[in-house]
């Protein structure tokens, strides 16, 4: 079986990129899944692509494989974009997923259902040695809920309901999700690629 390595720490998206992978016969291998600590790769980037190339690029160069690395966040309309770029640590640090849920509804608590428009955004970056690094980007339209609902997924899962649905993605089975997320739809334009690892 092929591996890659994927340059993530979040359990969240290493399950999901296992998955994904998973169907085209390749091993999704997390940063988590290696026998040495990498320490962690900061995001000094302004914009998803930069971050992303960021981890990738360092870590292909680390291993001598083909890496991809994602950023990823949640747009909101109504807050001008954000939490955007800051989307895993919109409440501060140390990252804490329950915290932005709370700072989001709380900014959005006076928003009209009709003006609670967002996507999330992924962004995959695919490193390999001696090569230029290519972009994929893969969105997932939809709208914030005005309170948390599911237990599935992770970050902003809770809160925000794709569109044509009328449940959050954290309501969603995880292969449903799977099916239409911004990181399925980012992964989906990689196939032609995957052939040549």
């Amino acid at each position: 079986m092929k591996k890659i390595i994927v340059a993530t720490k979040n359990k969240g998206k290493a399950k999901e990129f296992k998955e994904f992978f998973a169907s085209f016969d390749i091993e999704a291998i997390s940063l988590l899944d290696l026998p040495e600590s990498i320490p962690d790769i900061e995001e000094t980037g302004t914009t998803f692509e930069e971050n992303a190339a960021l981890k990738a690029e360092q870590i292909s160069e680390r291993f001598n494989t083909a890496v991809i690395a994602d950023d990823s966040g949640l747009l909101i309309d109504a807050l001008d974009g954000r939490p955007g770029l800051y989307s895993a640590r919109y409440a501060g640090e140390p990252t804490n997923d329950q915290a932005n849920i709370e700072k989001v509804l709380k900014e959005m608590q006076d928003v009209p259902d009709n003006d609670r428009s967002a996507r999330f955004i992924c962004v995959l970056a695919i490193a390999q040695p001696g090569k230029e690094t290519n972009f994929c980007t893969g969105y997932c339209e939809g709208h914030i809920h005005s309170k948390q609902k599911g237990d599935h997924g992770f970050g902003y899962d809770p809160i925000f309901i794709p569109k044509k649905y009328d449940v959050t993605m954290a309501e969603l089975d995880p292969a449903k999700k799977n099916q239409i997320s911004h990181r399925k739809n980012a992964i989906d334009q990689l196939e032609k690629w995957l052939h040549t690892i």
